[in-house]
């Protein structure tokens, strides 16, 4: 299935894209980084990096976080960083919306069995 995936670039350099939106949404799902990291195929550290990463590009937090004890640390998504997801995604809807016919155009012409 073709699909539009958006990568927004800052003016001061950072940016946000599907990889960093897929890891926050994992960490809902999941409750954790190290969870979320798992679930992705990704070391700890990286998913640890890109989450602190994006949780330091905004004013409002976008994870919450409790380190491990006795029974494990955790994570959760803000009511920012809920909102953050939630608007990426409908940029990314609205974006394959606006486009589909120009990706009709352009499925009708890729090659079959490559």
């Amino acid at each position: 299935m073709t699909r539009v995936t958006i990568r927004i670039d800052f003016d001061d350099g950072r940016h946000l894209g599907h990889g960093k939106v897929r890891l926050l949404e994992m960490v809902e799902a999941h409750g954790s980084i190290s969870s979320a990291a798992r679930a992705m195929d990704m070391s700890y550290r990286r998913a640890w990096l890109l989450a602190d990463e994006v949780n330091r590009m905004f004013t409002t937090p976008v994870l919450e976080t409790q380190l491990g004890g006795k029974g494990g640390g955790h994570a959760r998504l803000t009511d920012f960083g809920r909102m953050l997801v939630d608007q990426y995604r409908a940029i990314e809807r609205e974006s394959k919306d606006a486009f589909a016919e120009r990706l009709a155009a352009l499925e009708a012409r890729l090659k079959t069995g490559v």
